[in-house]
């Protein structure tokens, strides 16, 4: 489930440098997504 929401926000941040389309709430989910991941795999 992880690796999907991770995938889909990697897809999206790509699509905005692309297109420039929302760039700064990207970076935001993007970072997010970055610390939701770190802290997973910490607790593992």
């Amino acid at each position: 489930m992880i690796w999907t929401i991770i995938g889909i926000i990697l897809l999206i941040w790509l699509l905005g440098f692309l297109f420039e389309i929302a760039g700064g709430l990207i970076h935001i989910l993007l970072v997010i997504a970055l610390i939701v991941f770190i802290v997973k795999m910490i607790r593992k």
